[in-house]
């Protein structure tokens, strides 16, 4: 009997350890299930993101994709300025009676292409007598001046342009700066 009871008890066991293994392969088969939905969702969360930076390339290639045809294309407006004021300097050309024809039609131009410009979202900074912002200014000369907080823009040499919130251009500054003592006594002495 012995024999018996110790095989009843082993039985009992075996069915034991049968359920347990069955639960493992539940639980394995669950913990596969939790494991593959994990990353069926981080693979949707990655296409997703995916999808929201090609999204963000394309806007950013149609807002700035003209960038370097924008900055080269200021170089057109300045020449045209640069043209107005040699005619209007020219002792020549003043005596000319077509003169303000002429310039006329230049400045007209120069309107057309600040309008393009305009309608393309590029903007002139608009500097002087503005606080020095080396973002957005290139600081070319400091010029004493009395009148003016030190760091202010008195002067601009060439205009800067904005491409959006993009800088196309800096704009090229004269910044106000205070009389050196040196200079107070130079002019002290004249």
């Amino acid at each position: 009997m012995t024999e018996n009871n110790k095989k009843k008890q082993d039985e009992p066991k075996k069915k034991t350890s049968g359920e347990e293994s069955e639960k493992e392969k539940k639980l394995t088969v669950e913990d596969k299930l939790k494991e593959t939905e994990d990353k069926l969702l981080r693979s949707l969360a990655e296409i997703e993101n995916q999808r929201r930076r090609f999204e963000k390339e394309i806007k950013d290639a149609f807002e700035f994709g003209s960038f370097n045809f924008a900055r080269e294309s200021l170089a057109i407006l300045d020449n045209l300025q640069r043209a107005k004021n040699a005619i209007k300097n020219d002792n020549i050309l003043k005596v000319n009676k077509d003169l303000d024809k002429f310039i006329e039609n230049i400045n007209i131009i120069e309107k057309d292409l600040v309008s393009i410009f305009e309608k393309n979202n590029i903007k002139k900074i608009d500097a002087e007598g503005k606080k020095f912002d080396p973002n957005i200014h290139q600081a070319m000369t400091e010029i004493e001046d009395q009148n003016s907080d030190p760091g202010t823009v008195v002067q601009v040499i060439q205009p800067g342009y904005m491409l959006s919130e993009r800088l196309l251009r800096p704009a090229l500054v004269g910044v106000a700066k205070k009389k050196d003592a040196k200079s107070e006594e130079k002019d002290g002495k004249k």
